[in-house]
């Protein structure tokens, strides 16, 4: 029996996929839009039908399953659900090689 292994900050890097930080930053996305319509009190018809999507894909957004709808789209929800998005570009900490991407929701 294995030991217990602690994950890190994204499940998706954990399980070894290759679009481990889109995945993530999809789910929080996902997440947020989910508990904006959530607290509008809205159906997913009517939320589709603002949303400018057809209700079943807006199903699968809701459940996790959001392989085929954009960054850009998902955006494009928010933006739609009246929030505004932000996008911040900045130069990586000189401890990392790489930059990576954050969700922050205010």
């Amino acid at each position: 029996m294995k030991g217990i292994e602690k994950g890190s900050a994204n499940v998706y890097a954990d399980l070894g996929m290759p679009d481990a930080e889109e995945m993530l930053v999809k789910a929080q996305r996902a997440t947020t839009i989910a508990e904006i319509i959530k607290q509008r009190i809205m159906t997913q018809v009517q939320a589709a039908e603002l949303l400018g999507m057809p209700q079943p894909k807006l199903s699968n957004l809701l459940r996790g399953r959001f392989r085929g709808i954009s960054e850009a789209k998902m955006l494009e929800c928010l933006t739609r659900l009246g929030r505004d998005v932000q996008i911040v570009i900045k130069t990586a900490s000189w401890s990392r090689k790489t930059g990576h991407v954050s969700v922050l929701s205010a």
